[in-house]
């Protein structure tokens, strides 16, 4: 969903998907749908199939997350094929960066510095991450909202915010193949926290999913293979301001979300 809402607020003529086409992101997208296949299917494991409290699909998950990451790092510099469309402004290599008008907010500074910069707003989101879980678990209480449906929608727009900023940032200095690899990339990680919470909690995490978390994750699926799709057709119009592949998603996540207020 943020993707769509870059798409509509992106001030370009057309959809993001025709101008970040690439492989590499068509490659990102395809490791998300894994992962959460994988988390899908640790949910239907026992609590009792674990190693010392961890459950081996939590480690196939982190084990496949690295392999991912390797094979889309070797992917950048040798593709069999031509990695990027015709017409494509991904931003990523030099041939396709465009000039950025103005100073860079971060030129002159060193990489200390900024790297200072970048883990101090980590922190920062760190520790807003646990207050607005906490809230949004007593507003849920307070307006009587399904937890599950509260967190599909509310509190996760409010988590999916610092996306949203970085986003429109890399689409407005032309970046459109950072903007997908914040949001894909992302998607891909979460799901090895898995095995920290094992870890912690002494016991697999997965077993415990209800049928609303089987839901989302499958509706994320979708919505993913979406964006993959339209990476690879490559939509040219904007339709009400954005891609077909972008409504599709409003679409798919509106029926989603009132197909989970039927799950129990």
């Amino acid at each position: 969903m943020v993707r769509a809402v870059l798409d509509l607020f992106s001030g370009r003529d057309r959809p993001l998907t025709f101008l970040a086409a690439s492989l590499l992101l068509v490659l990102e997208g395809a490791a998300v749908i894994v992962i959460v296949a994988l988390v899908l299917m640790g949910s239907q494991l026992p609590a009792s199939t674990n190693v010392a409290g961890v459950s081996p699909v939590s480690v196939a998950i982190a084990v496949l997350w690295v392999g991912g990451l390797l094979v889309i790092r070797r992917a950048q510099g040798s593709l069999p094929w031509k990695g990027e469309a015709v017409d494509a402004e991904p931003g990523r290599t030099k041939a396709h960066k465009r000039s950025v008008r103005g100073t860079q907010p971060m030129e002159g500074r060193s990489t200390a510095a900024v790297a200072t910069i970048f883990g101090a707003c980590a922190v920062v989101t760190l520790v807003a991450g646990v207050v607005i879980e906490q809230a949004g678990d007593h507003l849920a209480g307070k307006i009587g909202l399904q937890g599950a449906v509260f967190g599909a929608t509310f509190l996760a727009a409010a988590t999916a915010l610092p996306e949203l900023s970085s986003g429109l940032a890399s689409v407005r200095i032309g970046d459109h193949s950072l903007a997908f690899s914040d949001i894909f990339g992302g998607n891909a990680f979460l799901p090895v926290l898995f095995l920290m919470a094992d870890v912690l909690a002494g016991t697999p995490a997965l077993p415990s999913a209800a049928h609303t978390d089987r839901w989302m994750a499958g509706l994320g699926i979708v919505l993913t293979a979406i964006y993959v799709v339209g990476l690879v057709v490559r939509p040219k119009r904007n339709i009400r301001g954005m891609g077909a592949d972008s409504l599709g998603v409003v679409i798919a996540y509106a029926l989603g979300i009132v197909g989970l207020l039927l799950v129990k």
